[in-house]
């Protein structure tokens, strides 16, 4: 006899994927083919509108509204070809999740027969119901109107399914009252300022040619896949995205063996779906690999513009989910979804470039004689120990809290990671000016064979959650289900802020040389704190960084307490980032929903303890108890294993009876709290606790309760065997 668990794991070694032709059409061929790019747009554009519209989307130019009506119809045109029937704007909600509204380009006319349509007026404006997004209390319920506003910035793309396919143009998205009720208008607006305080500090190097200055992102992006057949039986997972219950298998990611192995077929299938799916939607996915958990994996892109690729990492995202189920399985975003073995993150790669391609985080050879380069650094480092707490409401979230300082995750400690020639000459800029750079030299193999190797000048740490990585900065520690652009957003801003207040004072009277080297000096000085090289784990660390004063809000309600700061709200003010109203709206959403999360999550245990392992431990105890019952007489010996086994179960059942209770008044209390932070903090510190209590009790039965009476896949299987 076999539960339905048991015949998963069966069926699952009978699975077999047909062989598909991947060579048919190259990679190359493919890319970009259903993006609305520079080779689409030159051919449904007139040469005059194409070049307008390349001077918003290259250049950042105030876009021209008198092209609208024919990029909408070249765009219509584009759309039709590859079968297009609907369009959408697409636009990113306080949800976290991309949103849509599909609308057909029938248009019926006086004969009883159709038209496509599609004009300037509908690309650049949509009108969606903004009341049922998530606002912090700027839209009531009955205050319905909103706004989405085309952005020619990020190109318009097509998905096709099996039934058609429909034309996605990116939107922001704002209110009838003007605020941004989006991820995305917030982002653009952060790239302006950053732009605008690049460009004065460039000016000052001599760098005239430059017109705007560009964030540039690559997330590297983690996630789990287990088969699609033992998700449908975790209600836990199709509820709260993770695992509440779940013994520690025998066997998890000890031997170290996972990371970088050799990639299953049924998985390297998927991810050669993947690819392509990506590839023809111009996302420039460039690596894939087994990560360090069992069942875990990454993807990683090619750098783009920030705001494309905001974008395009949502796409990533909702692609994952798609391409999985096509292969029978389910893609795990959450940032812990396997309690004691690695989370899942989204390695943040950030850097400034100009719209002439010079990285301004590019060190050169000589890092110690680039003028330009060490204040664009001293600029990031100054941002990021002055906002620490800021960059920590970032990367906040309950899914995050999990995560954070355990198996390979930064610690919620902001500090920046330089690598050893780096940090030698911001040492040698805090005394005086600074003359040399360390060098990587070369590595010698001993084996005649194999060349010699051009050796870094540094190590890379994977305890930092702000770490220089050669020529960019990875913000390791943002969450792995987190649209980029918020994090991004408070980067930009922060960076902006810093690059402000040292152009004007490099900008005052007087030579620039001496002015610099000052201006470094105190700032480093200043700052310099916030640099560690070390073990982030390390106890000693922990100790270190409260000695510098540096944060540590380990929670989420840590974290957005500090978010009150009036300075803080200030700041997004000054450079027109978020106003007042927008900042205490985000504010606000991100405490209602940690509390619903965990809300989510305590309903969830609850429930499948009742329902689910209560019933499986009880039918466990009528086996037991019966085994005793036919040995009565054949064993004398009051204490015998069946005896034991019973009252293992019987105490155990009281035990979950008493944790699930303790849980419902839990929540039931933490309701009941006046405010939303109040409510937030009890449930971190009331109903978290009770939620694990009721889980200890499960995985210990787990441990002992017949294998064919256990309802929940099994760590062992899920992350197995697939």
């Amino acid at each position: 006899m076999t539960n339905p668990r048991q015949k998963v794991v069966l069926q699952i070694h009978q699975h077999s994927k047909s062989a598909e032709d991947y060579q048919g059409r190259p990679g190359a061929d493919i890319f970009g083919e259903l993006v609305f790019n520079d080779a689409a747009q030159i051919q449904y554009l007139s040469k005059d509108v194409y070049k307008r519209l390349k001077a918003t989307t290259a250049v950042g130019e105030p876009l021209d509204a008198g092209i609208a009506q024919e990029v909408a119809q070249g765009m219509k045109e584009w759309a039709l070809s590859h079968g297009a029937t609907h369009y959408t704007h697409w636009f990113i909600p306080m949800t976290g999740l991309a949103a849509e509204k599909h609308d057909t380009f029938l248009e019926p006319t006086p004969t009883g027969r159709a038209i496509a349509e599609f004009d300037g007026k509908t690309l650049i404006k949509g009108e969606p119901d903004a009341s049922s997004f998530p606002s912090g209390g700027t839209r009531a319920t009955f205050e319905a109107r909103g706004y989405t506003a085309w952005d020619p910035t990020s190109p318009a793309f097509i998905i096709k399914e099996a039934n058609g396919a429909t034309l996605y143009i990116p939107t922001a998205f704002v209110s009838y009252t003007e605020e941004a009720l989006d991820f995305k208008t917030p982002l653009l607006r952060s790239m302006e300022a950053l732009s605008v305080q690049a460009l004065r500090a460039l000016r000052l190097f001599g760098n005239e040619s430059a017109k705007r200055v560009f964030t540039t992102m690559g997330p590297e992006q983690e996630y789990f896949l287990i088969d699609r057949r033992f998700y449908e039986q975790r209600p836990d997972l199709i509820a709260a995205g993770r695992t509440l219950f779940g013994a520690a298998p025998y066997r998890g990611q000890e031997l170290e063996d996972h990371y970088f192995g050799s990639i299953r077929e049924r998985i390297l299938a998927f991810m050669m779906d993947l690819d392509r799916e990506l590839w023809r939607l111009g996302i420039p996915a460039k690596t894939r690999h087994n990560e360090v958990a069992p069942a875990q994996f990454e993807i990683a892109p090619v750098f783009e513009k920030s705001s494309i690729t905001a974008d395009h990492n949502m796409l990533v995202m909702e692609m994952l989910r798609r391409v999985a189920l096509r292969h029978g399985l389910v893609c795990l975003l959450h940032e812990k979804p396997f309690a004691g073995i690695n989370g899942n993150g989204k390695h943040n790669n950030w850097s400034m470039a100009t719209d002439r391609g010079e990285n301004l985080l590019e060190p050169g050879g000589t890092p110690h004689e680039n003028a330009q380069f060490l204040a664009f650094l001293t600029a990031v480092l100054s941002a990021v120990d002055k906002y620490a707490e800021l960059l920590r409401v970032g990367i906040s979230g309950p899914g995050n809290d999990h995560r954070l300082g355990a198996n390979e995750a930064p610690p919620a400690i902001i500090s920046v990671f330089l690598g050893e020639q780096l940090d030698d000459i911001v040492s040698q800029l805090e005394k005086g000016p600074a003359s040399s750079s360390k060098q990587g030299g070369t590595m010698e193999l001993g084996v005649s064979v194999l060349p010699p190797l051009p050796k870094d000048a540094t190590d890379r740490n994977r305890t930092s959650p702000f770490a220089f990585t050669g020529n960019k900065f990875e913000f390791r520690a943002v969450g792995s289900t987190a649209p980029v652009h918020f994090p991004n957003t408070i980067l930009n801003t922060i960076v902006a802020e810093q690059l402000d207040e040292l152009a004007t004072e490099l900008e005052k009277p007087g030579d620039l040389a001496p002015k610099l080297a000052a201006a470094l000096q105190s700032r480093i000085r200043a700052h310099k704190r916030v640099v560690f090289n070390g073990n982030g784990y390390s106890e000693a660390w922990h100790k270190e960084a409260a000695k510098r004063g540096l944060p540590n809000l380990r929670t989420t309600p840590d974290a957005l307490h500090a978010m009150s700061k009036p300075e803080y709200k200030a700041l997004f003010a000054k450079y027109r980032v978020l106003d007042h109203r927008e900042y205490e709206a985000r504010e606000e959403i991100l405490w209602e929903r940690y509390v619903k999360v965990v809300a989510i999550e305590a309903l969830a245990t609850a429930d499948i303890a009742r329902n689910q392992i209560l019933p499986a431990a009880l039918k466990h105890q009528a086996q037991v108890a019966g085994a005793l019952r036919a040995a009565e007489g054949l064993v004398r010996e009051p204490q015998n294993a069946a005896a034991k086994a019973l009252g293992t179960v019987v105490s155990d059942l009281n035990a979950l009876d008493a944790a699930v209770a303790a849980l419902g008044q839990a929540q039931e209390g933490a309701d009941g709290a006046a405010t939303l932070p109040l409510r937030a903090e009890a449930y971190r510190d009331a109903v978290l606790p009770a939620m694990l209590a009721v889980r200890s009790v499960v995985d210990r039965m787990e441990g002992y309760v017949s294998d064919e009476l256990w309802p929940l896949p099994k760590y062992r299987e899920m992350l197995f065997v697939y």
